[in-house]
């Protein structure tokens, strides 16, 4: 083909292109701009304002401004439209569609560590690994993980000892080992034991990827990857990258030479009786055995599910013991009530079980009350791959929906007086007549977290431990705390008690 009519067909492909491109984001602008919101500024969009307000403010304004436009609000993230929905309503048409289940371009910030894991992945492959992974958190299996969260309770209880001592410190970065401990055992089947050894290079990394996870999320101009791995962040998160990938294959390659040594059988889910029969199994060695049997997984994909677990698997867990340990230091009345509880059941087993758990009626109230308040996850992000109405607007395919469960979780119609800690909101009386859709701190519907029995598993278990030997005093509250707005919400700058010993 002679130069002058490649140009010719290259010129005409390049105009076609930006024609459609044009006419896409003429379409999306036409229908977003008729949703309300506030005013959008060029090059800014609506984010404007927040320049001027410090990252620790945002969970207070995000609240605000939402509210006031809702329950459909349009904002503009420079040139990309954002779509909120804050309302139980509006929210089902988004989570209990299985069509719309595509994350937002946002978490593909998060593809490098943990490529396309139950997080991350959509389409045919989510639906493939969601169902293959289903089976592993059979509650018999999940059974056979207690054991772990009560060794690791019982070892941060022992840790904390040296801090029971009135003085003020920093509680967060302890529950973050004892949930790093659990995760590693449980997903991996290796103890790390983060609360002996914090300096750990595999914890060093995991603390270091997430952190630069955030950095880069919430720092626009390290979005594209030509720049971010370019600059210093990107050559350290190379760093921490190797060592948890390393690791990760390294262990996976361990527990495949076990199994096949010690000619291991594979883990049958059709029948009760066989589920959970092998003591001490990790997620890694269903997923292995699924593997042997199926072909199910290859061993880049169980890497990404591993890596996922480790990510989800203590982060948010963390999060909300925090969270329910600085209401329940706010409100010694409820704390005082949740100890009678928890040495009744501690009279009656010596350690706890999963039936155990089940008497734990108030601890649990305060847990998902304390989710309701302070949202271990604050958003959800989709991308829309069809056009959807909520309510009276048509929003276009291609746009990305967020739902804000900070908001969500206080609208005043739903809970009165909502930013009152109330575990008795959660009293089967009060929940019987409630929307589903109106709390939803496990995400809901077909996308819902696949591991939420395991964490409310484990963080009952932890609560229980710790406030059976301690009394919990927050030096915060719930004016002074402040909330960050990140992939996890947490407190600014950890969460920062008093410890008194239980008599």
């Amino acid at each position: 083909m002679d130069p002058f009519n490649l140009l010719i067909i290259v010129t005409t492909i390049l105009v076609l292109y930006f024609s459609l491109e044009v006419l896409l984001r003429d379409r999306v602008t036409k229908y977003v701009d008729k949703v309300p919101g506030p005013i959008k500024l060029p090059v800014f969009g609506t984010t404007w304002p927040l320049l001027f307000i410090p990252k620790s403010a945002m969970f207070f304004v995000v609240k605000t401004v939402l509210r006031r436009y809702g329950p459909v609000v349009r904002t503009w993230l420079g040139n990309v439209p954002v779509v909120h929905c804050i309302e139980p309503e509006t929210v089902e048409v988004i989570l209990n569609n299985s069509t719309q289940i595509s994350k937002s371009k946002m978490y593909k910030i998060a593809h490098p560590w943990l490529g396309e894991g139950l997080l991350t992945s959509t389409g045919e492959k989510w639906h493939r690994h969601r169902k293959i992974i289903t089976p592993t958190f059979h509650f018999k299996i999940l059974e056979n993980f207690v054991d772990i969260f009560v060794e690791k309770s019982q070892k941060l209880v022992e840790v904390l000892k040296d801090k029971a001592d009135g003085d003020i410190f920093n509680l967060y970065p302890y529950i973050t080992r004892c949930t790093l401990d659990i995760i590693c055992e449980t997903a991996m089947g290796v103890k790390i034991n983060a609360l002996d050894d914090p300096e750990n290079e595999y914890i060093k990394s995991i603390y270091g990827i997430t952190k630069l996870t955030m950095k880069r999320l919430t720092t626009p101009w390290l979005h594209p990857d030509f720049i971010f791995y370019k600059s210093t962040y990107g050559k350290e998160y190379n760093k921490y990258l190797t060592t948890l990938h390393n690791f990760t294959k390294q262990v996976i390659q361990d527990r495949k030479k076990t199994y096949k040594s010690d000619h291991l059988h594979s883990l049958s889910t059709s029948k009760d009786e066989d589920i959970g029969i092998k003591k001490r199994q990790a997620f890694l060695d269903l997923f292995i055995e699924m593997s042997n049997k199926e072909n199910a997984l290859t061993d880049e994909e169980i890497r990404e599910q591993v890596d996922t677990f480790m990510f989800e698997g203590h982060d948010t867990t963390t999060a909300a013991i925090n969270w329910t340990l600085f209401l329940l230091g706010n409100h010694q009345d409820i704390q005082d009530k949740v100890y009678e509880e928890v040495n009744q059941v501690f009279q009656n087993y010596e350690n706890l079980t999963i039936n155990s758990l089940n008497d734990l009626k108030l601890l649990e109230r305060c847990c998902k009350e304390a989710l309701r308040l302070y949202p271990s996850v604050p958003f959800i992000g989709r991308k829309l791959i069809e056009d959807i109405k909520l309510k009276e607007y048509l929003i276009p395919a291609g746009c990305t929906i967020s739902i804000q469960m900070v908001t969500l979780h206080r609208n005043p119609n739903v809970f009165p007086k909502p930013n009152k800690f109330d575990p008795d909101r959660f009293l089967p009386e009060n929940t019987k007549n409630r929307h589903p859709y109106a709390y939803v701190p496990f995400s809901a519907g077909p996308r819902n977290c696949i591991g939420q029995k395991f964490a409310i598993y484990e963080e009952k278990i932890i609560l229980a431990y710790i406030l059976k030997n301690y009394r919990i005093i927050s030096t915060q509250t719930e004016k002074t705390i402040k909330p960050m707005m990140e992939l996890i919400l947490r407190p600014k700058d950890g969460l920062f008690i008093k410890l008194e010993p239980r008599v």
